[in-house]
């Protein structure tokens, strides 16, 4: 089956020179101009992944993906006339799978296009329980993790980083191990940035009981999912 990308960029010569090699690449390529036609397209078309300009006329490009993760998953690559660390990471952050700055390499891009996509039509093998008695479940195909059978609303550096912990339970892994599995590129993120996800994991995982603590803080070496239950 052709993947279907879809291109979002206001500025014509540059659209098209995307959207011409990235159909010479066997593509098929759907390309609009707004955030409005691209929500419109997102909900009529099956997408395989979107090339996003931050800077479109009516919406911001990262208001833009925040407001997609809220129902979707499509891969995200940004595009920006900014270079700066910090629009990298905050792109990164708000769940883009990767982020080029212009001026850039229509060729590149492309390449990174199928990178993304390769990585996550990697083949995997669906799972049940992590062990006997865990309250976890994991559906890799479906990139679901329940708790005491409660589907978590997980973002997806959040999925991610718990399915990294379920692997191994009572494994203890450092901030550097876990930012170097989870995160894209580890090196454009800020040193807080798995203490954070932890916070938010372990707040949702409360919601559900409070009675225990799933993810173990191992002070000055990491964090660990609970062994025992």
């Amino acid at each position: 089956m052709t993947q279907r990308i879809l291109v979002v960029e206001d500025e014509p010569t540059i659209a098209d020179t995307i959207c011409y090699t990235l159909s010479t690449e066997g593509f098929d390529v759907l390309c609009h101009t707004t955030a409005h036609a691209a929500r419109e397209a997102l909900a009529e078309q099956q997408l395989h992944l979107m090339v996003l300009d931050v800077g479109l006329p009516d919406q911001n490009g990262f208001e833009f993906c925040k407001e997609i993760r809220k129902g979707s998953q499509v891969p995200i690559i940004f595009l920006s006339a900014r270079s700066e660390e910090i629009d990298r990471i905050l792109g990164l952050e708000i769940g883009g799978d990767d982020y080029m700055a212009k001026p850039f390499s229509p060729r590149e891009l492309a390449a990174r296009v199928k990178a993304v996509l390769r990585r996550l039509n990697a083949p995997t093998s669906p799972m049940k329980s992590i062990l006997p008695k865990s309250p976890f479940t994991l559906h890799e195909q479906k990139m679901l993790i329940s708790y005491y059978e409660h589907p978590l609303s997980l973002s997806r550096y959040e999925y991610r980083l718990l399915k990294v912990l379920l692997r191994r339970p009572g494994w203890v892994y450092s901030r550097e191990k876990l930012m170097d599995m989870v995160w894209e590129e580890p090196q454009a993120s800020m040193d807080r940035t798995v203490d954070t996800h932890v916070k938010t994991i372990r707040a949702k995982l409360r919601k559900i009981t409070s009675e225990v603590d799933a993810i173990i803080t191992h002070r000055g070496m990491g964090y660990s999912l609970r062994e025992t239950w």
